[in-house]
């Protein structure tokens, strides 16, 4: 299945990116320190090169990313690993040898063994680590994994467009490249926040806090033809909270976030209701209210007066956002039918498996742009839904038949996953060929 077309290779040629950031953050201290970290960077060194070594997406720390969890709770879901016997053997004086055997296994995996469901307190030097590798994983320096991936993320993430301007090796490629890094990012990001906060199956709703808005910049991006980012922003101060909010919970303790909120900050513990919700509760409505909606809202508003001066269809530009909605409607009705709580046991495999279909959908919606093709939906933005409706049916089917389901769904969780890996390599590859081939270079050299 060919995802571009001859119009497609014609509108590559003449693509230019626009985008405009109006973090101060960014422009005061971050942009300075940017633009002194690519020159550490030799000029024949391409920017892909610069993202394939740091990025979760083209190299083996992709692999890392998706298959470990998946791997590790494959055996757990399984019977074959005993998570909770394997932490305990684990003590903190080895954390050293650990980081020297597998120097790169992100935190997304770290937490699938000390905390399986998300919902219990992993060593503190956890919690360092996973702030420490965002942080480090922003900037673009493979220092030993785990302590420098936290900051090296916006780093490198920045540095990778400013080295493909400096080699003069700009292109469309780069942009799907790292927005579809960023994407996947999400859901790793979203684990590792949820083992440090204990938010056991309220992580997949810290995934959507985070895929909400990415999705929403997307498709403003598409209709108007330029990213905006706002004074404040998910890519560099929400990012920064992140890496503050772990680093806060070496030192405090991942049962903080447990505790009600008048426990935790006890200058509140006076007001009513609110002092009663867990802290992370408050956290997640807090960053529902005043980060997703008013983010949200502007890209609706940028994207109906692009249209309206247009003069085409807002119902039209509102069918791209049915996908994204038709996914999170139907993992929620397949978690609400389940018997065995698919958030509460498997947080691991429903926010990786979800991640990727969600970074399939980015990277069409991204590629629709880059090739100009006409306004709508995308048919084969579909295909990341394909597997729903039978795992809907099958949860069904424990319904009718004393809680027994069909097929085992452990097996059906893990058959989704390997389906939305299987999808989004497909994408990936296919899509890399095809423009490589389009544009006349390489990818990776």
């Amino acid at each position: 299945m060919g995802y571009v077309g001859a119009h497609g290779v014609a509108a590559l040629h003449k693509y230019k990116y626009s985008g405009v950031d109006h973090s101060y953050l960014a422009k005061y201290v971050l942009q300075p320190f940017w633009s002194r970290c690519v020159n550490f960077f030799p000029l024949w060194m391409p920017f892909e090169e610069v993202e394939s070594h740091f990025h979760p997406f083209s190299d083996y720390t992709y692999w890392i990313h998706v298959l470990g969890p998946i791997c590790t709770a494959w055996l757990w879901t399984m019977g074959e690993l005993d998570l909770k016997k394997l932490a305990s053997q684990v003590e903190l004086s080895h954390f050293p040898v650990r980081i020297k055997k597998h120097q790169n296994c992100p935190a997304s995996g770290t937490d699938c063994i000390y905390s399986p469901h998300l919902d219990s307190p992993p060593p503190r030097w956890v919690n360092f680590a996973h702030g420490l590798l965002l942080f480090l994983y922003q900037v673009c320096f493979f220092f030993a994994t785990f302590l420098i991936a936290c900051f090296c993320y916006p780093t490198f993430d920045a540095v990778d467009g400013k080295q493909a301007r400096r080699t003069n090796s700009s292109s469309p490629l780069g942009e799907l490249f790292d927005h579809g890094c960023d994407a996947l990012a999400c859901a790793f990001e979203a684990l590792a926040f949820g083992s440090t906060a204990m938010c056991g199956r309220s992580t997949f709703w810290l995934w959507v806090i985070s895929a909400i808005p990415f999705y929403f910049a997307t498709w403003e991006h598409y209709f108007t033809n330029t990213l905006i980012l706002p004074a404040i922003n998910g890519p560099t101060e929400g990012l920064m909270l992140i890496y503050v909010v772990h680093f806060l919970t070496a030192l405090v303790g991942s049962e903080w976030w447990g505790n009600q909120l008048g426990k935790s900050l006890p200058f509140l513990s006076w007001v009513p209701y609110i002092s009663e919700i867990p802290t992370f509760g408050a956290v997640l409505f807090l960053m529902t209210v005043f980060a997703v909606i008013p983010t949200v809202s502007s890209n609706v508003c940028n994207v109906y007066k692009v249209v309206q001066a247009r003069k085409g269809s807002m119902l039209l530009a509102l069918a791209m956002l049915y996908p994204f909605a038709l996914l999170l409607i139907g993992i929620l009705v397949w978690d609400y039918l389940s018997p065995i709580d698919l958030m509460g046991n498997y947080p691991h495999l429903v926010v990786v498996g979800t991640g990727l279909a969600f970074g399939f959908l980015v990277g069409r919606m991204i590629l629709a742009h880059l090739c100009d093709e006409p306004k709508g939906l995308k048919t084969n933005m579909c295909m990341s839904l394909l597997y729903l409706p039978f795992a809907i049916a099958n949860a069904l089917t424990a319904r009718l038949n004393d809680g027994i389901p069909l097929v085992d769904e452990r097996s059906v969780l893990l058959g989704y996953c390997v389906y939305t890996a299987a999808l989004y390599l497909h994408f990936a590859t296919s899509v890399i060929h095809e423009i490589t081939s389009a544009l006349g270079i390489c990818c990776f050299r």
